[in-house]
């Protein structure tokens, strides 16, 4: 897998990779970490890919995150941990 760029954010650490044919977009907050993997055929360029990510991913982004922590933390609760 190789870096192709990282995207300047103030919340997110947001890097787009190259991998087998496709783009594997990373978007990191703290420990937690969504992952979306994107066919080249679909996007062909990295400004396809950030135009995606501002317009469509992103807004969505932190609400994800809330609920992957909430999950965890009620997990961690129901099993006393």
């Amino acid at each position: 897998m190789r870096l192709i760029k990282q995207i300047p954010h103030p919340r997110y650490l947001i890097q787009v990779h190259s991998y087998n044919g496709k783009y594997i977009l990373k978007i990191t907050l703290d420990e937690y970490e969504q992952i979306f993997k994107i066919n080249e055929e679909i996007a062909p360029s990295i400004e396809t890919i950030e135009k995606m990510i501002q317009t469509d991913i992103l807004p969505n982004c932190l609400n994800r995150f809330i609920e992957m922590r909430s999950d965890l933390n009620l997990s961690l609760k129901k099993n006393k941990i």
